[in-house]
């Protein structure tokens, strides 16, 4: 049983009798001297998927759920509903497209390394590898000689994700895209 500081990004809770993902975290520091951190966690309840913020103390011991991660590849669309397929035995994995929609910014049909996150038999999450590959379908025209300047530019990939690039890079160009912080992290290997 981790405290609350110890908790990560899309790890599984068990909360009030139900199973949570945490989405987001932010630390809270009280101003006063006697105060303790604060840890304000968006929980989406895994059954429903009603978004849930609850704050918890440092030193607060929480539960993690059981839950397995499944190796998968983005496969198709069907309305709202997004299908991942499980690389192994073929599984699909069907995904409401709110719950995920942070993560569908960084994929599309080419993305590798992808994880189905199942509790108790059940997908409640996508995870992302740390770094995806995408093309660029609309930027500023490339500037020649400017590799030296440290100047960036807008530039939008083919999922709809904006991300600042240097302003040699160019509309077409495939380039590593960190799924952390949605940065640049140079081009891709062709």
């Amino acid at each position: 049983m981790p405290k609350a500081s110890e908790v990560k990004k899309n790890a599984a809770l068990v909360h009030n009798d139900k199973v949570f993902m945490v989405k987001e975290i932010s630390k809270l520091t009280p101003s006063g001297r006697a105060g303790a951190s604060l840890y304000r966690m968006r929980l989406y309840d895994v059954v429903t998927g009603l978004k849930v913020d609850e704050s918890f103390k440092a030193d607060e011991m929480l539960t993690l759920a059981d839950l397995s991660r499944r190796n998968a590849m983005f496969s198709y669309i069907d309305g709202e509903e997004y299908v991942f397929m499980d690389n192994e035995d073929y599984t699909p994995y069907n995904f409401n497209q709110e719950p995920i929609a942070d993560e569908l910014r960084y994929i599309d049909e080419q993305t590798q390394g992808i994880q189905v996150v199942l509790v108790d038999g059940a997908p409640v999450a996508i995870e992302l590898p740390s770094s995806v590959e995408l093309v660029i379908t609309e930027t500023d025209p490339s500037i020649k000689g400017a590799s030296a300047s440290a100047r960036t530019k807008p530039a939008i990939m083919s999922t709809g994700l904006s991300v600042q690039v240097p302003e040699y890079i160019a509309t077409g160009d495939k380039i590593k895209v960190n799924t952390a912080d949605a940065k640049f992290m140079g081009r891709a290997d062709k």
